[in-house]
């Protein structure tokens, strides 16, 4: 089966209500690249927090290196959250970038990540190292072992275009990972994501049952994604969308059309330390986006203020 066609969909919501599936009953954290508000994004420490801060699912976003293994990184490139610039000075390319691409796994681990943004986690004061999807996912389901929860996964696909490039089958690299690790079927709880449409219809060629999401930003080319009948249109690959929160603030009628499209809608990113000036505090946020807007779950950076919250709308 490519697709879950709108039925199908719809059965399997109701067997999967009672485990926080894909249409649960309650709306979901998301914890964007780990508790990142607090630790650095994208390792195994900020995945371990989430965990703790009771994320229902945490992000991975994976780059692959020269000898083909996913790391977790933001995107393609490693001067942003690493020491590479001081450890291969001579690495880079042209454009004045080092590629994680152009480094073997071995290479990688050498490096140290640090904070990306100057307002967080303190330079210095703590070391950090690039973590494998494989070491990310034995993490989450080790912890899901001892302390008997069900906590998902929600890798993104960077670079897919560019990687196909250098060779790499990315998709059917990543399947391969998920299917070892026991992610199969259309109730894995596992979302994949990705800005690339034509790499959903890749994953879905390759007849992988996983939810799938599109990433939907502000760019001119997903126009079209961005109306009714664009989202009609991405529901037959897709199971739900990733839109910038500006999308749903704009256009508030972009959740119903994804909802009656039968699409999931996970907007992104809520921090705490960067509210927009429209709301009061994060919490004001979360209450707009859960409650007024009524999306099934947020990205956010500070999984816990978003645990905090759901948990106080059950408060009578």
């Amino acid at each position: 089966m490519l697709h879950l066609n709108t039925l199908s969909r719809l059965l399997i919501a109701c067997a999967v209500i009672v485990t926080g599936g894909l249409w649960a009953t309650e709306p979901i954290v998301i914890a964007h690249r780990g508790a990142s508000g607090y630790l650095p994004e994208h390792t195994l420490e900020a995945y371990a927090l989430a965990y703790g801060m009771g994320a229902d699912y945490i992000e991975q976003d994976l780059v692959l290196t020269k000898d083909g293994r996913f790391v977790a990184l933001h995107d393609i490139h490693l001067e942003g959250t690493t020491d590479v610039e001081t450890a291969f000075p001579d690495r880079k390319r042209e454009d004045g970038r080092w590629y994680a691409v152009d480094f073997t796994l071995a290479e990688i681990k050498t490096l140290s990540v640090h904070e990306r943004l100057g307002n967080r986690f303190p330079a210095g004061k703590a070391q950090f190292e690039v973590p494998t999807f494989e070491e990310a996912i034995e993490l989450i389901q080790g912890l899901n072992k001892t302390l008997g929860r069900n906590v998902g996964i929600y890798p993104e696909l960077k670079g897919v275009a560019f990687h196909r490039k250098a060779g790499f089958d990315v998709e059917a690299k990543v399947l391969e990972v998920l299917t070892r690790y026991g992610y199969t079927g259309a109730d894995a709880r596992v979302f994949v994501q990705c800005f690339e449409f034509d790499a959903l219809e890749r994953l879905r060629a390759l007849k992988t049952e996983l939810p799938l999401i599109l990433l939907i930003s502000n760019d001119k080319r997903q126009a079209g994604q961005r109306t009714e009948e664009g989202l009609a249109s991405v529901a037959k690959i897709a199971d739900g969308v990733g839109p910038s929160k500006s999308i749903i603030e704009k256009n508030p009628a972009f959740v119903s059309w994804a909802h009656d499209a039968g699409l999931a809608v996970h907007p992104y990113t809520i921090r705490t330390d960067d509210v927009p000036k429209k709301y009061t505090d994060s919490d004001g946020e979360l209450a707009a986006f859960y409650t007024q807007y009524g999306v099934d779950g947020v990205f956010t950076d500070f999984p816990d203020r978003a645990r905090a919250f759901l948990d106080g709308m059950k408060r009578p």
